[in-house]
């Protein structure tokens, strides 16, 4: 193995803080570790620097390598030959020198999950709002054992495997050194405690299903597919976290009459041959219940819109609101009488529309068409 001067190696000067030294062989470590860089001399270059680091961070060995220019004889270990000197790493310190990262404590205080309900309103609750109460489904903590799983009268004991701590422990040698790898303990799930009782009304979850009410305001001019979020009222945190919050999904019935259109709503009025002939004032009717009058020009044409300004939808969380925009449709008087009849005749001779009143159908045309001479 090359014995170059280990300062050099690290690239660190003779007088480097072991803060210095660490970081800088963690830089190596992770441009030279043979699982990172497959170049032919990576794996050198990473024992080398490895030897280095596991002689100048003890400070008996290398206050003895600055003196003598070596360690004492078996300072640096068996090194890589014997794999019993190797640097003795923690998972956590390989982890985060590759990932950038440690592995999360499992019995760190985690923040419960959020929850979705889905809300179908009525089109005219969904226009002006309203206060409604709701039934949420989701988990609580047991008050019977208070989330703690145990019956009640007893405890929870602390693992023995793992201490309490959620976490096993095994130390593997490699050619590298030693490596120290964290796992979650088996024995208890990762708790750190042994439940030998269980509660019997949550089985030793420490939570259990129930319904909860909670108020809700339903904010005038929401529409279709938009989002309410409560917070805290999503499921209950994990380790003391803090809980989720709920989203509420809103969903919106049909009316048989209204449209929305944006902040507009829409609809459509009839109105007969002859008020869109001559013209007309009519009565239209609002979603809030209160009927407008509406000018109708006369020879208003059919699908003509119309305005009554302010009658549509608040602007959701803002100032003003939409209109009504009515459409109005001519409809064709049926079931004339002849003396109805005789007045369109003579209203369309006086227009100089030319009138057939003939009966026969379409495929009486057709067959004469074909026949004729």
């Amino acid at each position: 193995m090359s014995k170059r001067d280990y300062y050099k190696v690290l690239g660190v000067n003779r007088d480097a803080s072991p803060e210095e030294i660490r970081k800088a062989y963690r830089k190596l470590a992770r441009q030279y570790h043979p699982d990172v860089n497959k170049s032919p001399d990576a794996e050198q270059k990473f024992k080398e620097a490895t030897e280095a680091y596991e002689v100048l961070r003890d400070s008996g060995k290398r206050a003895n390598y600055d003196r003598f220019g070596t360690a004492d004889p078996g300072a640096a270990g068996a090194g890589f030959d014997g794999a019993t000197g190797g640097a003795d790493f923690g998972f956590n310190d390989i982890f985060d020198m590759f990932f950038g990262g440690r592995r999360a404590n499992p019995n760190a205080p985690r923040q419960g999950a959020d929850l979705e309900y889905r809300l179908t309103v009525s089109f005219k609750d969904a226009v002006f709002g309203k206060d409604m109460e709701l039934t949420i489904p989701r988990t609580e903590t047991c008050s019977t054992c208070h989330g703690n799983g145990a019956k009640p009268g007893t405890h929870p004991e602390t693992c023995s495997e793992c201490r309490g701590t959620g976490q096993s422990e095994s130390i593997q040698s490699t050619p590298f050194g030693r490596i120290v790898n964290k796992r979650i303990c088996q024995q208890c799930g990762g708790t750190g405690n042994i439940i030998r009782e269980k509660c019997g009304d949550c089985k030793g979850s420490g939570k259990v299903k129930k319904r909860k009410k909670i108020q809700v305001n339903i904010p005038p001019g929401i529409d279709e597919g938009k989002q309410l979020r409560i917070a805290g009222e999503g499921e209950p945190g994990v380790n003391g976290g803090p809980p989720g919050d709920l989203y509420i999904l809103i969903q919106i019935k049909r009316h048989d009459f209204f449209k929305r259109s944006g902040d507009d709503i829409t609809c459509e009025l009839p109105i007969t041959f002859v008020q869109a002939g001559l013209g007309d004032e009519v009565v239209v009717p609002t979603l809030d219940g209160k009927k407008a009058k509406m000018k109708i020009p006369a020879g208003t044409q059919t699908g003509a819109e119309f305005r009554l300004r302010g009658k549509g939808v608040p602007r959701l969380y803002g100032n003003g609101q939409g209109d009504q925009r009515v459409k109005v449709k001519v409809v064709t008087p049926t079931n004339m009488t002849e003396e109805q009849k005789q007045t369109l005749r003579e209203f369309g001779q006086l227009s100089g529309d030319y009138i057939s009143e003939q009966n026969n159908s379409f495929f009486d045309k057709m067959k004469r068409a074909f026949t004729s001479d």
